[in-house]
């Protein structure tokens, strides 16, 4: 490969963003230590003079300090933030690009629909990339003949659309998203791509007819947790061969298409989105072994067709590419309202987090679309010069496999007639396979938490010298579906909480633990940055007492905050609008508005108060051994009711009353407590100058909660907070309150 002279891509540092944080984390650190003297000389004064409750100011006190470490943490995203740009006309040639992997997965053809999986695939074969150097896998861990019979037809119609993207240079390439819009056909106006158009378009109704004829006909039997393993090369007869029935070019190749279902015993763990993919690996290795992986989730469709050429920017920079493991690319989704109402574009993970990372030894692997190099997750063994029984010791018994760590596979080698080669590739897709050897632990994706992205980062890429970037461009390289209803948002960040806790509180602490070896050592700010992570479902503790002691205290007119007229109000005040106004000023830079700020201050809380509680819960006590690890997937099937709900930004309260109980009744007992402690001000002389940040404590979560309110009181429709809960939530509130106040009274 001859050397370009021009550079692959270019990095900025944002100047502007390091010039505002760094002042903020000066300013703000200084009112912190303030705040923390205060409370220490507060809290020795009341043990030596008694004059108030002490507990309280030891709970407030521990829940300022929680808060403090966690702000603390997350400066080191803020240090050095840089946005890059990619050439991808630079790239050389085609025939010198190196090949590509595609793995996505589905589980559950009831929860993530089959004609949004198979976009997914359609998309990914469509990209634009050499066809020659493409391979695209789907793990289906339901074992489900459903999605079997879908790829089949997804090969089917790939063979019109993928030519057709290519010959007209389609640029979105998931042809659900092609046919929703509604001025594609300005771009090209000649007869012939109209013609050709509405043929293939025609050709994708037929091809989801089948797929929803297939579905209603099959009985959808789950074996989810019991089938044997199957591989099936769904284009083996074709893949070399020119494809085409009239429609699109006639000499345009289709890339590999092939269908993967490991074995699964319910009496064997089967490790989730981990084992899944490590089977991916061990299969691909054997038909493609291509030496870069681009890792879907198969609601997440590829979006822009040069996503890959973008990777290899990074990937093939002679400087970056010896210590660079994989480039991250953004999660966006296409279903989110405008007024994002549950905060799912998970704004401050990808325009603020990630670039901060970036600007230090790079972002954390997502769990998807992300593009990584092989070798990575082999880690250091996959030299030729390991010995071969060494091999086997952390890859497994198959002698092919082991053979794939010293060559690449090209496609047209493989013999897919072989009896033989596919009994290997059933064995390497089986339970047992892993048994005795490092999958899992030092090798692939890692199994401890099921946070598989996470920990498989810190400890196999980032922790042993590895480097990552982030490409986030203007055109979205990947959009998804994004989770439209409270119940889903709240399960799926209590699966996260669970996983990050599990990591917080092992041996494998990103505050503690490290390789030996010193060259492998990440930065202080980065490790920092994985802790801000792993410690962030720990927010419940704060959040759980700033919404109920200060209230508490309020009714029974005991101030727990310095009075307006005393300085280190100031400080407290300070602290609270500094705090606010960066989180606005960082929403309001990257396009957001002040309702979006409600909107993520609101949801914020509720997860801290509900899913950062029970993913805590859960991690301890399987810490404990009380519980094993367990996986829900997020349920991607729309609820047409939900969904109209969500676009017109109400809040919908069909839950477990276990997540909206824990909301409904802090809402109560501030509404109650701002109500006594207004009352309060107004009755007592002198309460105002006492009681200020404690009723300005209270109004803040009320104003916050103003649509639980509005589902508790005003609304009508199904999607309210159900009755039931209200009155359960307000008998805790005033058993929390008057069980309180005695204590209080006569203690």
């Amino acid at each position: 490969m001859e050397t370009n002279p021009l550079p692959l891509h270019l990095s900025h540092v944002q100047k502007p963003s390091l010039i505002i944080n760094r002042t903020h984390s000066l300013l703000h650190s200084t009112a912190l230590a303030t705040l923390i003297y205060y409370r220490s000389s507060t809290i020795f004064q009341t043990l030596k003079t008694r004059d108030k409750p002490i507990f309280p100011l030891l709970f407030l006190s521990i829940s300022e300090l929680i808060l403090s470490f966690i702000w603390v943490l997350s400066q080191a995203y803020r240090w050095r933030p840089v946005s890059r740009t990619p050439f991808p006309d630079r790239l050389p040639e085609d025939e010198e690009l190196p090949a590509i992997d595609v793995f996505i997965c589905t589980t559950d053809p009831n929860k993530e629909p089959t004609v949004d999986v198979m976009n997914t695939v359609v998309s990914a074969m469509a990209m634009d990339y050499p066809v020659d150097k493409l391979c695209v896998y789907l793990s289906d861990d339901g074992g489900s003949d459903v999605t079997l019979n879908a790829m089949k037809e997804a090969w089917r119609f790939a063979e019109c659309w993928v030519p057709f993207c290519r010959r007209f240079g389609v640029e979105t390439i998931c042809p659900k998203a092609y046919f929703l819009e509604e001025n594609h056909q300005k771009k090209d106006c000649r007869s012939d791509f109209l013609a050709e158009k509405e043929k293939v378009k025609e050709k994708y109704e037929e091809f989801k007819k089948c797929m929803m004829s297939s579905r209603e006909k099959a009985n959808i039997i789950m074996t989810n947790r019991d089938h044997p393993p199957l591989v099936e090369v769904i284009n083996e007869k074709g893949m070399n061969e020119e494809v085409g029935d009239g429609v699109g070019a006639q000499h345009v190749q289709i890339p590999l298409l092939v269908y993967v279902s490991r074995e699964k015993r319910p009496s064997l763990p089967h490790h989730f989105k981990a084992g899944a993919l490590n089977v991916l690996l061990r299969v691909s290795a054997m038909i493609s072994n291509s030496p870069y992986i681009l890792v879907l989730d198969c609601d997440m469709y590829c979006n822009d067709s040069s996503s890959a050429r973008q990777a290899m920017c990074f990937h093939l920079d002679l400087k970056m590419s010896p210590s660079l493991a994989f480039v991250q690319f953004p999660q966006k989704f296409h279903n989110i309202s405008k007024n994002d109402i549950y905060g799912n574009r998970a704004r401050s993970i990808f325009t603020i987090l990630w670039k901060g990372m970036d600007g230090l030894e790079g972002p954390c692997l997502s769990g998807t679309c992300f593009y990584i190099k092989r070798k990575a997750l082999y880690g250091s063994l996959m030299s030729e010069d390991v010995d071969i029984m060494k091999h086997k010791q952390y890859f497994g018994s198959s002698n092919d496999f082991i053979k794939s760590l010293r060559r690449h596979y090209k496609l047209n080698h493989c013999d897919f007639s072989n009896a033989m080669f596919f009994k290997e590739i059933q064995i390497l897709a089986s339970c047992a396979y892993e048994n005795q050897t490092k999958w899992g632990k030092k090798v692939g994706f890692l199994y401890f938490s099921v946070l598989e992205d996470y920990f498989t980062d810190f400890i196999n890429l980032h922790g042993e010298g590895w480097i990552s970037v982030y490409c986030d461009l203007a055109r979205p390289a990947f959009l998804g579906s994004g989770t439209t209803n409270l119940s889903d948002v709240l399960v799926q960040s209590t699966r996260w909480s669970s996983g990050f806790v599990e990591v917080a509180i092992s041996r494998f602490c990103p505050l503690l633990h490290g390789p030996k070896q010193k060259e492998k050592q990440m930065s202080v700010l980065e490790r920092m940055c994985y802790a801000e992570l792993a410690f962030v479902p720990f927010y419940f503790i704060p959040l759980w007492c700033f919404a109920a002691i200060p209230q508490l205290y309020l009714l029974n007119g005991i101030p727990l905050y310095p009075e307006v007229s005393s300085w280190y109000f100031i400080v407290f005040s300070f602290i609270f609008l500094s705090s606010q106004s960066k989180q606005i000023q960082e929403i309001l830079s990257t396009g957001g508005s002040i309702q979006t700020w409600s909107n993520e201050q609101r949801m914020w809380m509720i997860r801290s108060i509900t899913s950062h509680l029970y993913g805590s819960l859960d991690a301890f006590m399987k810490r404990m051994g009380m519980r094993t690890a367990s996986f829900q997937p997020t349920n991607k099937a729309v609820d047409d009711e939900q969904l109209k709900r969500y676009q017109m930004g109400k809040f919908d309260f069909q839950a477990s009353n276990m997540l909206i109980v824990p909301v409904v009744t802090l809402v109560i007992l501030n509404l109650v407590s701002l109500f006594g402690g207004v009352t309060r001000m107004v009755v007592i002389n002198g309460s105002f100058n006492e009681m200020f940040v404690q009723v300005g404590l209270s109004f803040f979560i009320v104003s916050m909660s103003y649509p639980i309110v509005e589902g508790m009181v005003v609304r009508k429709d199904k999607g309210r907070v159900p009755i039931s809960v209200s009155i359960l939530s307000a008998v805790i509130s005033m058993i929390y309150l008057l069980l309180g106040s005695f204590i209080i009274m006569y203690w």
